[in-house]
């Protein structure tokens, strides 16, 4: 998956003001934390659990969830695998703009195709970039699964529905594995500041 191709009479204005003296002004460096996992793993839990203790911490950050992202900016896009890759492309180009205003982005996305999640990964390359595995079973995903999509799509309601009848293609290389089956809420949520501390964003 490439980005789109640009108007060559279209260039960027750089403003006075740099992502540099946004990060010593806010007191952290920006980035973007990516939680890729099944339905149900806990990707938003853990993503909106970081957001408040950073936040608590004065951390400019923001979630990008992908449900959310759905109900606006993306609401034009299904679940085909050419409008998967069109969410991850502008989800993508949203977050660079949000680490250049020195935000630190947690996008909590099933992104259930490795090339696209490769893609992610060099959009923000020699960046500040956090791939986070949310790991779980599909069993336990669909046991826990708040919204009973699950048993929608084994009843054939949903079609394209990741862990049915569509694959998770696992991280091969993630930074950092949460096992959701092994650690709360609570632990993982301070697994992931553990890790931005240890990498010096905060």
């Amino acid at each position: 998956m490439d980005s789109v191709v640009k108007d060559p009479n279209v260039f960027w204005h750089q403003g006075y003001v740099t992502r540099a003296d946004r990060n010593a002004r806010y007191g952290h460096k920006s980035g973007l934390v990516w939680f890729t996992g099944l339905p149900s793993s806990g990707k938003s839990s853990i993503a909106h659990g970081v957001e408040k203790v950073l936040f608590e911490r004065g951390v400019k950050c923001y979630v990008l969830d992908g449900d959310n992202i759905r109900h606006g900016l993306n609401a034009d896009l299904r679940f085909s695998l050419e409008d998967r890759r069109e969410n991850i492309r502008r989800v993508v180009e949203v977050a660079k703009l949000m680490t250049d205003a020195g935000l630190i982005v947690l996008a909590a996305f099933v992104s259930p195709y490795r090339e696209d999640r490769q893609y992610v990964r060099r959009r923000f390359e020699g960046d500040n970039f956090i791939e986070i595995y949310v790991k779980c079973s599909p069993e336990e995903c669909e046991r826990r699964d708040p919204k009973g999509n699950y048993r929608k799509a084994r009843a054939g309601l949903i079609k394209g529905y990741t862990g049915v009848d569509a694959p998770y293609e696992e991280p091969e290389h993630p930074d950092l594995v949460l096992d959701t089956e092994k650690v709360n809420l609570e632990l993982a949520i301070s697994e992931v500041i553990q890790y931005l501390e240890k990498l010096g964003w905060i």
